[in-house]
């Protein structure tokens, strides 16, 4: 009598199991695909960060030293540069960083006021040749600043402003820069006229809706303005050399360029560390107002 050895019917995975290793396996790519990502992310940050932490460095370090080692590495720390900085011109790093303040806060007014109230015509009121303006603003985005230098000094000069910040805050009071009024046009139609109609009907006119109504909303695009002017007026190295040339009037950035001397050579060391200090509020400024950039930009107005 013989045994027949029978081998059990093999079972074929159901639809379930496999549909479970394949979401495994698809969720095990995207984490390396995300870890990927990170990877690239911070080794192109590193890139990017590298001068500004070299600057750091080397203004710790003695002026003799600082082109020996290009290494972020410190054997020892000195701070005698930003002593010798803040006091190596012919008036204390303090004045500078006072005109700057001055410049920036008017620029700051300035762009709010005027962009603001520029861009609530064009995306509410109803004006002949509505359609034309706008167009031409947009096109003055494209205007670089040195087509308009000349005739703006030969103007300021007959009027005795040269060396003064009048003209260095003046053209913000005058809704110039068309970029922030592009934005904050953007912005308010993307908040909704049933808000304006409303406070239309409860006896509001222009100046109310823009200053009750909208002005709120706009908290987003109003803070992007004062970061970007705060930004780009603080960094502004051309306009303010036209314009400024007596020592006490000069701001942070040319009177960071008064270090380098072509016939005595350089002072490095102080010249990077008043670089450090005059980063800092930049730095601090773009930190605090993230959050209301990043909004601005999106041009979220509706909620």
């Amino acid at each position: 009598m013989t045994t027949e050895l029978r081998t059990p019917p093999r079972v074929s995975e159901g639809p379930s199991r496999r549909s479970d290793r394949a979401l495994r396996r698809a969720s095990g790519e995207a984490r390396g695909r995300r870890l990927l990502r990170h990877v690239l992310l911070i080794l192109a940050a590193m890139v990017m960060l590298y001068p500004v932490l070299w600057m750091v460095a080397a203004s710790l370090r003695p002026t003799d030293e600082i082109f020996r080692d290009p290494s972020l590495l410190l054997d020892d720390i000195d701070l005698s540069n930003y002593a010798d900085g803040w006091s190596a011109l012919s008036h204390p790093f303090s004045v500078y960083l006072l005109n700057s303040m001055i410049v920036v806060i008017g620029s700051i007014l300035g762009n709010l006021v005027s962009c603001s109230l520029a861009a609530y015509a064009f995306a509410r009121l109803d004006f002949r040749g509505k359609r034309v303006w706008f167009a031409i603003m947009l096109v003055s985005i494209m205007l670089p600043v040195h087509v308009v230098i000349v005739p703006q000094y030969f103007i300021y000069s007959e009027l005795h402003w040269v060396n003064t910040f009048i003209p260095l805050i003046l053209p913000k009071l005058l809704a110039t820069d068309a970029f922030f009024i592009f934005l904050m046009v953007q912005f308010i139609r993307g908040i909704p006229r049933q808000l304006d109609e409303a406070a239309r009907i409860d006896g509001c006119g222009h100046l109310r809706i823009f200053a009750q109504v909208l002005l709120p909303l706009m908290v987003p695009a109003l803070a992007t303005t004062a970061i970007f002017t705060f930004i780009w007026v603080w960094s502004d190295f051309f306009t303010q050399l036209i314009f400024l040339t007596k020592p006490e009037k000069y701001t942070v950035p040319l009177a960071i360029r008064a270090f380098m001397d072509v016939s005595s050579g350089t002072n490095w060391g102080p010249m990077f560390a008043m670089s450090v200090v005059s980063l800092i509020p930049v730095f601090l400024v773009f930190l605090l107002g993230q959050r209301f950039l990043v909004r601005g930009i999106a041009t979220t107005g509706g909620k």
